[in-house]
């Protein structure tokens, strides 16, 4: 795992910032990436930038557009950087179900870019309409955790469970863990695991928004490898059925190339999960997301990506 850090004083000048823009009502909404571009086509003055201009949209800003105590947060937290006479912020900040969420500026081109996007939204409002496996978890863990935004909602859902926020991304698990602070829970923390090798014993519960395009230069939070992406979420699915107590599940929200209404996750998913005994149920939660990648060659046969919600449960 390459080292990230973030300083004790930067972290609590995080900390201290996010609760200032909570205080100040800030919300925002990070849509995609093709989406951002569209917007910061349009014109705008770094002058009168606002607070969304500049932790929502990650648009430059001027010195004066900021009010000082921000200003002075930012520098602390190190997440100011100079572009021409302008600054922007190295962060952004979205909201979702009630909490303010840490993740990479826009564009995400880092290799171990911290993505957050509307997959993370509807992972977590898929797991807000799921149930509960029997009894009520007592240990949780989110593969893929990203911005721990998964992680920090079923901490407040199940709060006597222990929850696991687990990734390869050295800089997501440092902002999952600022994020989790932020949030005031307890019950959660995060941890390097890939998939989950590096943890032991059983789950009651294993809930994963993996990568799941095929991407050119194999970023970790996009790639998800195999045929037409699908590699990475089969992996989770034969961890899980390894990894399950019983009675215990698995909440997997990823997304699949459909060619010729041909959908080769469900495939391949079902014939591990029906050959290890376990229920399942699928669905597809939108038939169409990230259209744009219908344009490039890895996906020339393609018709569509949809997203799709697994819930698997291990018999007792």
């Amino acid at each position: 795992m390459t080292p990230y850090h973030i300083p004790a004083a930067q972290q609590q000048a995080l900390l201290a910032l996010g609760a200032a823009l909570r205080a100040r009502q800030y919300q925002f909404s990070t849509v995609t990436p093709a989406t951002q571009a569209r917007v910061l086509a349009r014109a705008a003055d770094p002058q009168t930038a606002t607070l969304r201009d500049i932790f929502g949209w990650s648009r430059p800003f001027a010195v004066d557009a900021v009010d000082g105590t921000l200003l002075a947060l930012m520098r602390a937290a190190g997440v100011v950087a100079e572009q021409g006479e302008q600054l922007r912020s190295t962060l952004r900040v979205s909201t979702l179900a009630g909490e303010w969420l840490y993740h990479s500026a826009y564009p995400t081109t880092q290799a171990d870019a911290v993505f957050f996007g509307p997959d993370t939204c509807r992972f977590v409002r898929a797991m807000a309409h799921t149930p509960a496996p029997a009894g009520g978890p007592a240990r949780i863990v989110e593969i893929c955790c990203g911005s721990g935004a998964a992680a920090i909602a079923l901490a407040r859902r199940f709060p006597q469970a222990e929850v696991i926020a687990a990734d390869i991304n050295a800089r997501a698990l440092a902002l999952a863990d600022i994020n989790m602070r932020l949030a005031g829970v307890s019950n959660a923390r995060s941890c390097y695991s890939n998939l989950l090798n590096q943890l032991d014993g059983k789950f009651d519960l294993i809930v994963a928004n993996p990568p799941y395009l095929l991407d050119p230069s194999e970023r970790a939070y996009r790639h998800g490898g195999g045929e037409l992406g699908i590699g990475l979420s089969l992996q989770i699915v034969r961890a899980a059925i390894e990894r399950l107590a019983p009675g215990g599940a698995l909440w997997l929200y990823t997304g699949v190339a459909m060619t010729d209404g041909d959908d080769r996750f469900l495939r391949h998913a079902a014939a591990l999960l029906d050959q290890a005994g376990l229920r399942w149920r699928y669905q597809e939660i939108d038939p169409d997301v990230f259209g744009e990648e219908l344009e490039t060659p890895a996906y020339a046969g393609s018709e569509r990506i949809a997203a799709v919600w697994l819930v698997a449960t291990k018999g007792p």
